[in-house]
């Protein structure tokens, strides 16, 4: 929708949403599209989607006409995605059905941090549920996947949370008696109010300054029977089956009782650590102990949640992962079940590879995260980040649509969240009280514009910067003063981050930028910022987002801030602006907002006077986009989405079977059994692993025994087959005179027993080396880091040791300008390998060699090798198991195994994951692990 499109009527232009007849004041129910029921005469809507049919499609050119006989609130949100805009997307279908092949059993476990529940403790009694405030998109989500119109069974594990005796957890506010002190501060003045979920965690008493957080509190003890007591309770919870995971100080069994002390120590290294460095801050050095001990709080966390997960999953289940505190679950998950649908959604912001290099444990993250088969974001810029930091720090080859890591490739894509509209418009109309509210807070500030601020109290939600800003717009623009003010809501921040934050210094800040402007701006007539350190309750919260003139969000780094969301849907009367920081997630959604930088005060300063002198045509235009937006992008189309690309990207690589590991006990049965037996080895990648000096890849002791002993029976003929070339095999492989060597892939090899190299391509012009020469010098001046390897036969190209990211981008520039040019004049290929490009003859590859051996070994065609063997590790390996295919050979005979990923695109019929297991499996050849230990091993192992 474009800023020219015709501006509807404003005033009644968005009507107020329906309660539900039995709706009670203190839950608004929100009808399912399976409640709509079709009315005869009436435009048909399609039961489980939130958009009208194309009757209503064509009528619906304005907010009024859309809203024209709706019969609820998700009817309405329905009509009014449709106004001025393009069509919506496909109604929800059922993905079991559309995606047979994943044998789906309509099952979804999610696993966040903590249950949407805070927990009180009444020993022998059930126990004080109450709803746990914050992340209130995310709960929505949960809530919504466990009603029956998503046609999932949908479970949540999660954390019970920090558990507390049932008389200290604060009870929900209530208002103020007359003649208090708080009365006199206080938004709501006389009437009791529930809290709302959408607005605060956890309600505290405005009057008071939140109390320092204690590092240790009260031992709990939790007995087998109050487990199971809350256990049930959970299972009846009206927002879906709950299954908590216990986090105890010690290891302990089931039966015994469960003694909870210092419960705050698991979530200490992600929101310390990881938390703070995720939003590009930065802790002073250490010695290390205490991030030694968090750390190992975090793994032992994830690993109760795994435990907890693998109780209750089946195949086929689809596992849902939620965000920060749970980063290394997904590779938990995926070394226990291999065969895993499981998919990964991060909610706050991913930093840079420069911040991210600054995480002592930045590869154990990433490779954590990257046990899924889908991660999803909340913009662009951090899935970007996140494919560098991959690249980067891992060095896997990584784009935009994903990232190649151990053979298998894991999809990155983005998804910003959504609020649920429906429930959020039928909270902050038709309510009384509310209304009440409003007229109060209206005569309170008579004559005044509102600007509003709502923010947690830390350094990332800029409420420092937006003072500053407030007070430089006051200097610049005194003919707004006494005309305008701020309210300001700050509610407290985490434990972990006033415990940074020694002695409230950012409170302390607030507070005395708060005096700073009123004593200069104000007076005892007119206050230019009120600010109230506390929770508000769900009337109040709502109140004041609908009676604001002006929404300011100064977030200087920040995931999906649902606060600009919410005000949109407040502002359905009112139209006031909404100044947003770009550094917010929400700006890449709400595009029709005013961006800001925050760092820029003089800039924020003039966005808010424009804002408050904008002309009520442009402020209803920017209201219908903003409207239109958070009404069709709800966090139900987001959960709807993001599922509906995991199971389209699960499908895509489910046609390609994967391919099974290596039956150690079926390989050693064959050995035996036969009597003439051929080995073909690659080298890097295979018998070493890959390393940024390729010079470094050399052999250990334990390799060297290994294939020194394989080849010293008689009965074997084992061959190295490698790209590298002859004086690098003769140096750490030569001295071994039973083995055969293959350099160059395949150009030269060296018999065993002999000391004499043949030339396979001797006949062969090599006059285009000298342009080849040519053009990766020029390259190699252009990039950093980057060599040239010159082998008899082949040119590489090496940049291993440059940029990873500019080099794979040389590497691509050269290889297409390579053949253009060379490759149309000679017989020759190019060849990409990791981090390097090879230029050699056509007819030089590993399988010419491979089929030259299998021919060879015999003396005669009756005579074939009875047991093969063949490993390697990348593409140029692809030509021996090619090679092998096409033989007459016994195929129950040949073991063709690439090193890598079961979801790796090969030939091979088997795989083993790494060099190690490769030396392992030759080890059991040799006889090194017993008989009887053999199939008790393979079978435990796979």
């Amino acid at each position: 929708m474009s800023a020219a499109a015709p501006v509807p009527a404003v005033g009644n232009s968005y009507p107020v949403l329906q309660e539900s007849p039995n709706a009670t004041n203190d839950a608004v129910v929100v009808e399912s599209p399976q409640q709509l029921d079709a009315t005869p005469g009436q435009p048909h809507t399609d039961q489980t989607s939130y958009f009208a049919s194309s009757d209503l499609e064509a009528a619906a050119d304005s907010p009024a006409k859309a809203a024209s006989g709706s019969r609820s609130s998700a009817d309405l949100l329905r009509r009014l995605s449709l106004v001025d805009g393009d069509r919506p997307a496909a109604p929800y279908v059922d993905l079991q059905v559309e995606i047979p092949a994943l044998n789906l059993t309509g099952r979804i476990i999610s696993a966040a941090f903590c249950i949407p529940h805070t927990l009180g403790f009444r020993s022998g009694r059930d126990w004080d549920i109450r709803p746990r405030r914050g992340t209130s998109a995310l709960f929505d989500s949960f809530t919504h996947l466990s009603e029956t119109d998503t046609l999932w069974d949908h479970t949540l594990v999660g954390w019970t949370g920090e558990i507390k005796p049932s008389d200290e957890i604060p009870s929900r506010p209530q208002s103020p008696v007359e003649g208090s002190t708080r009365s006199k501060n206080s938004l709501n003045k006389t009437l009791p109010v529930p809290l709302n979920n959408l607005s605060a965690p956890i309600p505290v008493d405005g009057s008071a300054r939140p109390a320092a957080p204690q590092s240790h509190v009260e031992r709990i003890r939790v007995t087998k029977t109050d487990r199971e007591c809350l256990e049930k309770q959970l299972r009846r919870d009206k927002s879906g089956k709950i299954v908590p995971v216990w986090l105890m100080d010690r290891s302990e069994d089931d039966k015994t009782d469960v003694v909870l002390q210092d419960q705050g120590r698991w979530r200490r290294y992600a929101e310390h650590e990881i938390y703070t460095l995720f939003h590009y801050k930065q802790h002073e050095p250490t010695d290390g102990r205490a991030e030694r001990r968090w750390w190992t709080d975090y793994c032992r966390m994830n690993q109760k949640f795994a435990d907890k997960i693998l109780e209750i999953y089946k195949p086929g289940d689809i596992v849902w992962v939620h965000d920060y505190h749970l980063l290394l679950l997904p590779s938990i998950l995926r070394q226990r079940l291999p065969q895993i649908y499981l998919g990964f959604f991060l909610h706050i912001p991913f930093p840079s590879s420069e911040f991210l290099r600054c995480l002592s444990r930045r590869k154990e993250i990433l490779t954590g995260v990257l046990g899924a088969n889908m991660i999803g974001f909340q913009t662009y810029s951090y899935s970007r980040h996140f494919s560098s930091c991959c690249t980067r720090i891992l060095g896997f080859d990584a784009a935009s649509a994903g990232v190649d890591a151990y053979g298998a490739h894991i999809a990155v894509d983005v998804f910003p969240i959504g609020i649920d509209a429906a429930a959020c418009a039928k909270l902050a109309y038709g309510n009384s009280v509310i209304e009440d509210k409003i007229q109060r807070i209206r005569a309170q500030y008579a004559g005044q514009k509102i600007i509003v601020g709502r923010d947690r109290l830390d350094t990332v939600r800029g409420v420092a910067q937006k003072l500053q800003a407030f007070e430089k717009f006051l200097e610049r623009h005194p003919e707004w003063r006494g005309k305008v003010v701020l309210i300001q809501v700050t509610s407290p921040t985490s434990i972990e981050e006033q415990k940074v934050d020694g002695g409230h210094k950012m409170a302390h800040e607030i507070s005395n930028l708060v005096a700073k402007i009123n004593g200069l701006y104000g007076g005892l007539e007119y206050t230019p910022v009120f600010h109230f350190p506390q929770y508000l309750s769900q009337d109040e919260y709502f109140a004041l987002l609908r009676v604001a003139d002006v929404a300011l969000i100064t977030s200087v780094r920040d995931g999906m801030n649902t606060t600009g969301l919410e005000y949109v849907v407040c502002q359905r009367d009112n139209h006031g602006p909404l100044i947003l920081s770009e550094f917010s997630g929400t700006a890449g959604s709400l595009t029709s907002a005013m961006h800001i930088n925050p760092w820029d005060l003089i800039g924020v300063a003039e966005a808010i006077h424009q804002a408050l002198i904008m002309p009520a045509e442009e402020k209803a235009n920017q209201q219908r986009i903003s409207y239109r937006h958070v009404t069709t992008n709800t966090v139900q189309l987001w959960q709807k989405n993001y599922l509906t690309r995991l199971l389209t990207n699960l499908a895509s690589f489910k046609q390609s079977s994967s391919t099974p590991p290596l039956d150690r006990a079926l390989m050693l049965t064959r050995y035996r059994l036969a009597k003439k037996r051929l080995f073909m080895f690659d080298y890097d990648g295979t018998l070493t692993p890959i390393v940024k000096d390729p010079q470094a890849a050399i052999p250990t002791d334990r390799v060297i025994r290994t294939i020194k002993t394989l080849a010293q029976d008689k009965r074997n003929a084992v061959w190295i087959i490698s790209g590298r070339d002859q004086a690098f095999l003769e140096e750490w492989m030569g001295h071994i005179s039973e083995l055969g060597l293959s350099a160059e892939h395949g150009s030269f090899i060296r018999h065993p027993e002999t000391d004499e190299w043949e030339n396979l391509t001797e006949t062969v012009d090599m006059g285009w080396q000298k342009e080849v020469m040519e053009i990766f010098q020029h390259y190699t001046e252009k990039t950093q880091g980057s060599f040239i390897e010159r082998k008899r036969i082949a040119l590489t190209w090496h940049y291993r040791r440059s940029d990873p990211e500019y080099g794979a981008f040389q590497a691509r520039e050269c290889k297409k300008f390579l053949e253009n040019t060379v490759g149309k004049k000679w017989d020759v290929e190019v060849m990409s390998g990791k981090a390097n490009l090879e230029v050699r003859p056509t007819f030089v590859n590993k399988g010419e060699i491979a089929k030259r051996l299998v021919t060879s070994y015999g003396v005669g065609q009756d005579e074939p090798p009875e047991f093969i063997l063949c490993l390697g590790d990348d593409n140029t390996d692809e030509d021996m198991f090619r090679a092998l295919r096409a033989t007459k050979l016994p195929q129950e005979n040949v073991f063709s195994v690439t090193v890598g990923a079961s979801s790796k695109q090969t030939l091979a019929s088997w795989h083993l994951l790494e060099p190690a297991d490769v030396i392992a499996a030759v080890a059991l050849l040799n006889g090194n692990v017993s008989d009887s230990n053999i199939d008790a091993k393979v079978a435990g192992a796979y």
